[in-house]
This record gives structure tokens, sequence and C-alpha cells, in this order.
């Protein structure tokens, strides 16, 4: 947590983004040229960093209401709130509208009651904010919303073990009759699915930049290495 704050401070997590909300402004080039340098010297971190710069924050600055981005969004930019994407379920994965998890509106209409599970779900193991999509109902199709830590009905399991990308926490998450207050329904009802596909294609974007900058550190390293290493005199 303490290093997102750094870089938050830096400028570095939403270099994309508006400067209205503290971004750099810079666009998807710049974003990418910085997910490529980053990627060089930081690489165990940048699962956590597209996140908290991308997957969790964008839906709120194209879809959340000026209220959302002042609570949400600025503070995550600033990095003093840390933020996960809870989407993926154990039956759910490229298939992502077969979500099972479930929001009901609660007999005072003043929550949604949220019961399901997510996992694989980067930063949970310190995140402050998650965007979790869910059906409301019977709905076809999802629907997100902002979930907070401290909220009632939330169960996050121990950490993964991982065989790599040890940098990034990475937890199961459990939603038992979890009371998210209506005004954190993220956008219109019913629009979470195509918020989720907006997301996954501007990652992959920041994905191609991630992976080319971890690249060329590991060529770096190779060709350093095969030119000291001595063998047979």
């Amino acid at each position: 947590t303490e290093l997102f704050s750094k870089m938050g401070k830096l400028g570095y997590l939403c270099p994309g983004y508006p400067t209205e909300y503290g971004g750099g402004g810079l666009g998807e080039v710049g974003t990418c040229i910085m997910a490529e340098e980053l990627a060089r010297v930081c690489s165990g971190i940048t699962s956590g960093l597209m996140v908290q710069s991308g997957l969790s924050t964008f839906p709120i600055l194209a879809h959340g209401s000026e209220e959302q981005k002042q609570r949400f969004l600025v503070p995550a930019i600033r990095g003093d709130r840390i933020v996960a994407d809870g989407l993926t379920e154990p039956n759910a994965g490229s298939d992502a509208n077969a979500g099972k998890t479930n929001a009901v509106l609660s007999d005072d209409g003043k929550h949604y009651l949220l019961n399901g599970q997510k996992m694989w779900i980067t930063n949970s193991g310190f995140a402050d904010v998650i965007t979790v999509f869910a059906k409301i109902d019977n709905d076809r199709v999802l629907s997100a919303f902002i979930v907070e830590r401290n909220f009632p009905g939330i169960v996050f399991n121990p950490e993964e073990k991982k065989m790599g990308i040890k940098g990034s926490s990475t937890r199961q998450i459990f939603f038992n009759d979890c009371k998210v207050p209506v005004e954190n329904l993220l956008g219109n009802r019913g629009q979470g699915f195509r918020i989720a596909l907006n997301i996954l294609h501007m990652g992959r974007i920041k994905l191609g930049g991630n992976v080319l900058g971890a690249a060329k550190y590991a060529i770096n390293q190779s060709v350093q290495y095969a030119n000291e290493r001595k063998q047979f005199g």
C-alpha cells in the first residue's frame, strides 16, 4: 500500500486519465509507454498497477456519477485508496456474463443485498474499493456496483499460492448478504456486461506495453549474462 501511495503522488497510477481528476492526460499511447517502462523495473507489481489504473477505475471514470468520481476515482488516482476488479467467478471466466453473483433490493429500498463469489481478484488483499459485477434479480445481463471493503457480509480467503506474479495480492472474495447502498450502483441497471467488455479491451492494450517492457528487460539480462558467463576456459 505504501508503494501505491508513492506512485500515486508521482503520477504513475493513472497517466491516461483526465487532469481534472488528477490524471496525467497522456491518453492511451502515453499510458502504454509508461506501462512498458514500469514493467522493466517493477514487473512483479504491474498486474496490480494495471488494475489500479484501469480495470477497476476506468468503469468509474466512464460511467460513474460526479459524486462517485470524487469519492472513489480521485483518491485512487492519488494512491490514497487501492481498488480491485471483481468480475471472474469459478464458472465465469472468459464467459463473464455467466456469473452467478446476485443482487436483490432490500425491503426498505436502500441497499442491494449481494450474494456470490469472485476469484483471481488482484489487489484483493488490501483493496479499499472493489468494482463488483452481479445480476440484479433474474436479469439476463450484469450490473456493476462499487463495494467498499468495510461493508458487512464480505469474506476474503487467504492469499493464493501462485507460481508467479508474487508481487501482487490474489484472493477469493465471498459476499453473504453484503449490503451495498443503492447509490453505489455504477451506471445503469444491466449496463455491467458492456462495462466489463470495455475495460477488458482497454486492459489488453496496456498489457501489451507491460509484457513488451518485461520481455525487453529479460532479453537485456540474458545478453548480459551470456557475455559474462565463462565455461570451458
